[in-house]
């Protein structure tokens, strides 16, 4: 197990090794790590799931780090197509094009580029794009669409690979990767080796204001090492030669953030909105340590809620299914005990998923299709991110005397009588 797992011995933003415990969900499976049929769950290997809070810069991360290449080596998160989320990433790409004014000659580089999907829209827009994922299959499938990607993690080695073979980029970015990343020191390296002098980083990173604030437990898993504030994210960049100089809020994945960085050697100007935000985290108190033991007390209530409020439909007689099967679903299933004893399966849209049985719960994922075969009376809104997107969708059985549970920020039943 030690070449497996190992404790971390310092803040991988700040290098310092004092924290504050917050809270322990023991010892879990791996939540992306779904399993067929004929798996034997006595072989379902746990590991270690405690949060900590560096005390000098104030990141929240996991205290134990689990090889990459068992977490993602054959990746089968695949980026949503919502709408909401295909709305946001054609955002990001005017706002990119405009600030930088890209051309046909530029070049964009996606680290963590998934099945390519983001890339692909600035490949239409008319740039040359590379991707990069240490996912061999999901490199593989954007290779398919035509949006040629690498099957490597992001390194300095890399990065100087494509500045030798393609030139220097004028934006090189990560969406909803740069959390999962142990060595993110390494990956900034990457970014200083191919960014051009004139060109622009971003990351995109679930917030840690908007966790701490809305109950987000389930977005706590072995994939999520790092839990970013914007303090934490500006130390970060400014110990590689980066200033951050704007930042966004996203209503993506439960709330994020957007952060641009620029090489400090070009004097950037900053603009308000990153004095703003880092005056609003000091006001939200991340730099108090009881603002954690708070979440962790929440934590501990919310779990018991979202159990025995299904547990009690269960016990009345009713059914309940799940929404979605995302990863985050695994781990709230995990952290609140629920499993074939109460909830039937999950129905969801990725085909990577469907056929697979939930790690722990050993709850099967079923299509849409057959989900409508059997539709429960309840619905665990396990996708509670697209909430509305869903409820919206879903009209019919909501009107047919469907209810939803929606679990986050606190659980709520939803019908056709009631509105979020």
């Amino acid at each position: 197990m030690q070449d497996i797992v190992r404790p971390i011995d310092q803040c991988r933003v700040c290098g310092h090794n004092d924290w504050l415990d917050v809270v322990s969900f023991g010892s879990t499976p791996l939540a992306g790590n779904l399993l067929g049929p004929e798996d034997d769950p006595g072989e379902e290997t746990r590991f270690p799931l405690e949060v900590v809070v560096c005390r000098e810069c104030h990141l929240m991360t996991l205290r134990h780090v689990i090889e990459p290449d068992v977490l993602f080596g054959h990746y089968r998160y695949v980026a949503s197509d919502a709408g909401s989320i295909v709305q946001h990433m054609r955002r990001l790409v005017d706002l990119c094009t405009r600030r930088l004014g890209l051309t046909g000659q530029d070049l964009v580089v996606e680290f963590g580029s998934n099945t390519g999907a983001h890339l692909e829209l600035f490949q239409q827009a008319g740039m040359r794009v590379l991707g990069v994922d240490p996912a061999r299959n999901l490199a593989e499938m954007a290779n398919d669409r035509g949006v040629e990607s690498i099957p490597s993690g992001f390194t300095a080695h890399v990065g100087r690979e494509i500045a030798s073979g393609h030139g220097r980029a004028r934006l090189v970015y990560g969406r909803q990767c740069f959390a999962h990343i142990p060595d993110i020191h390494e990956v900034l390296d990457g970014v200083s080796a191919l960014l051009a002098p004139d060109g622009l980083c971003f990351v995109e990173v679930p917030y840690l204001v908007e966790l701490l604030a809305n109950n987000q437990f389930d977005t706590i898993f072995h994939e999520h090492l790092s839990y970013f504030s914007l303090g934490a994210l500006c130390r970060l960049f400014e110990s590689h030669g980066l200033r951050v100089v704007d930042v966004q809020t996203a209503e993506v994945h439960g709330g994020s953030i957007v952060v641009f960085a620029a090489p400090a050697a070009a004097d950037p100007e900053v603009r308000p909105s990153v004095t703003d935000m880092l005056a609003e985290e000091q006001r939200q108190g991340i730099a108090e340590e009881r603002t954690y033991r708070r979440f962790a007390e929440r934590t501990e209530r919310l779990r018991t809620q979202i159990r025995d409020l299904v547990r009690g439909v269960v016990a009345d007689g009713g059914t309940v299914a799940g929404y979605g099967a995302p990863t985050k679903g695994s781990a709230l299933l995990d952290a609140c005990g629920l499993g074939r004893a109460e909830i039937r399966f999950c129905s969801d849209t990725t085909v990577l998923k469907q056929g697979k049985i939930l790690p722990g719960s050993r709850i099967p994922i079923w299509s849409p299709e057959q989900a409508a075969e059997q539709v429960p009376d309840y619905y665990l809104l396990l996708a509670w991110n697209y909430a509305p997107e869903i409820i919206e969708k879903e009209k019919a059985f909501l009107e047919n005397g469907g209810r939803f549970i929606v679990p986050i920020p606190e659980p709520r039943v939803i019908s056709a009588e009631t509105v979020l």
